[in-house]
């Protein structure tokens, strides 16, 4: 599956190295990767979505994040996970 990807390479990285490449995936976000791969690969660096969660919160601001999942209107299923990993 995609959300696989690279998995067990990110196992063997640090926390470290983990949180810069999700800053990578920030960036690309703010650059207009879409939400719904940031959350998704997110979690894969990260392990699980608690700890994409923990990253993403470091690196985005409040403000960021909200505005991140109130332009998610495509479907509910986007909506919710964008939710679950930004609020």
């Amino acid at each position: 599956m995609i959300q696989d990807i690279g998995a067990e390479t990110y196992k063997t990285w640090s926390e470290e190295q983990r949180r810069d490449e999700i800053g990578k995936l920030v960036q690309g976000y703010q650059s207009g990767l879409p939400v719904a791969i940031l959350c998704m690969m997110a979690a894969s660096i990260a392990g699980t979505p608690a700890k994409a969660k923990k990253h993403l919160k470091a690196l985005m601001t409040l403000k960021e994040r909200k505005a991140a999942v109130a332009k998610v209107a495509d479907t509910a299923d986007t909506h919710a996970l964008a939710s679950s990993f930004l609020l």
